[in-house]
């Protein structure tokens, strides 16, 4: 099995405390850059879709 070919998050503004982001047959890998040999999760396109809409909608999130 081949590493999965990561993607640094465009939102990364503290330095290396990114996620990282990759296609991994047919499922979405996702790490954290602080810890590159640390967990990697992995859910599918439309959960991580899912998450991502339901904490752009959340009010005052930021």
């Amino acid at each position: 099995m081949t590493a999965p070919d990561w993607q640094r998050s465009s939102y990364c503004a503290q330095g290396e405390a990114c996620i990282h982001i990759a296609a991994d047959h047919g499922s979405v890998a996702l790490t954290e850059s602080g810890d590159p040999s640390g967990a990697i999760l992995r859910t599918s396109p439309a959960a991580l879709a899912a998450l991502i809409r339901t904490v752009k909608e959340t009010p005052g999130r930021g």
